[in-house]
């Protein structure tokens, strides 16, 4: 960003424009006994009521009395962002409503509605989200309310304003309207892919000659623990794992197609302990704990580890069914839909023991018929995957082409100065001023 001020423009610092304040936290028993399912009152947001695609779950069956002054309200069209924890300086949104929110999340506020969007559209950008990580601390996990008043921006006049803000949203919503079309081809592209799935082991992709009912106990190897659960918690606590040793196989590995990533290791000692546990190349991981039903082949380069207790590993017999072929079966429509009618648990699902999976039936042709059955699939994904690529280009391509834009509105450059705008400086008297006569006020009450 350049140094030089444009026309009319000023410093200032976050407080000196908005009221900034965090909202009030309520623990589960509190929501549980007190605030749930009220038939009125301000709908309550927590971080988790923030989507990354800045959409509020105003909805969440959570509500504080109106007349409950202990809970401080983000009035309607205020900028609400995540300061603290994992989702800090990524959760972003902008309020159609009063409510009431949660202490992790930090209300930016100004009687004038352009400023509120001004706003907005910065804690976006780039620009912010540097500032921001720069004022990370470490205990937290993200920025302190104190950081966040004192951290400085530099302002338009506010007729400017009007015209940044009025271009950014005329831009965004070009944008926007392309972004549904990309992700509505996206959708479709996965559609298709499961439909070639379904056309594959219904016998419609590739006529194969016969189709020999068997269980999924059957096509397992013979090895003892061939089909294997992860171990208890309690089994495998984080005092055993040590900088360097034998790997951990977590969820992360299937849920991500990624093989080689590793966090957690144990000692040599240790993994001779837990060897029924054992994974390497060749062996098929599924998540079946949370996110179910993901599967990752390990590749022959994979070091051996261990399986943590969301994992599921199954080791086939490779002279009954191919691995290829066993994967597409397990991600077709048909075997996903097994898979989560057998959950188990409310509040973390996990998928159904190893005996009951065990029993799943399965149909299988030849091996070279799963070969034919296997390139038919693979051609048909090549081409789709190849679309599906495109279309994460154009995805990303939006999003900067968003930045971009929004780097221009915050260096001057996306509108015209007009010099006979109010200064930005007069503006900031202005407020200043007025926040002087309100804590009169407030000291003549007291």
């Amino acid at each position: 960003m350049t140094n030089k001020l444009p026309l009319n423009w000023c410093e200032c610092k976050f407080s000196d424009l908005l009221e900034i304040y965090t909202g009030n936290s309520i623990n589960e028993q509190e929501k549980v006994s007190k605030y749930t399912n009220l038939d009125s009152g301000y709908n309550y947001i927590g971080t988790k009521d923030i989507s990354f695609d800045q959409t509020i779950n105003y909805n969440n069956g959570v509500k504080i009395p109106f007349d409950n002054k202990n809970f401080k309200i983000a009035p309607k069209n205020t900028p609400l962002l995540c300061i603290e924890g994992g989702s800090a300086g990524r959760k972003l949104a902008y309020t159609k409503e009063d409510v009431c929110f949660g202490n992790k999340l930090c209300a930016f506020v100004s009687k004038n509605e352009i400023i509120n969007l001004y706003i907005f559209y910065f804690l976006q950008s780039r620009e912010f989200r540097s500032i921001f990580s720069l004022n990370k601390n470490g205990l937290i996990g993200g920025v302190s309310l104190n950081k966040i008043k004192n951290l400085g921006l530099r302002i338009p006049p506010l007729a400017e304003q009007k015209r940044i803000v009025g271009k950014i949203e005329e831009i965004f919503a070009k944008i926007d309207a392309g972004v549904e079309k990309l992700k509505s081809a996206q959708e479709k592209i996965k559609q298709y892919k499961q439909s070639v799935l379904h056309s594959a082991f219904t016998g419609k992709l590739y006529k194969a000659t016969e189709w020999k009912s068997c269980t999924l106990g059957d096509i397992v190897s013979k090895d003892k623990y061939a089909m294997k659960r992860g171990p208890f918690g309690s089994s495998l606590k984080k005092e055993y794992f040590v900088e360097k040793g034998i790997r951990i196989f977590e969820q992360y590995n299937p849920i991500n197609e990624d093989p080689y990533w590793a966090r957690y290791f144990i000692t040599k000692e240790k993994f001779k302990e837990m060897e029924t546990f054992k994974a390497g190349a060749g062996d098929l991981l599924v998540s079946c704990s949370g996110t179910l039903g993901k599967i990752l082949l390990l590749p022959d380069d994979v070091e051996d580890g261990i399986i943590n207790q969301a994992l599921l590993k199954i080791r086939l017999d490779n002279n009954k069914v191919l691995n290829l072929f066993f994967i597409h079966w397990f991600n077709s429509p048909k075997t996903q839909k097994l898979i989560l009618d057998s959950v188990r648990g409310a509040a973390i699902q996990n998928i159904a023991s190893v005996k009951e999976l065990k029993q799943i039936n399965f149909l299988l042709p030849t091996l070279p018929e799963q070969e034919k059955i296997v390139e038919e699939i693979e051609k048909r994904f090549a081409k789709a995957d190849k679309m599906l690529e495109v279309v994460e280009k154009s995805l990303k391509s939006a999003e900067q082409l968003k930045q971009s834009v929004l780097k221009k509105a915050f260096e001057g450059k996306l509108v015209h100065q007009d010099p006979n705008d109010e200064p930005a400086s007069v503006l900031l008297e202005r407020i200043k001023s007025e926040k002087q006569q309100n804590e009169k006020v407030k000291g003549k009450k007291k």
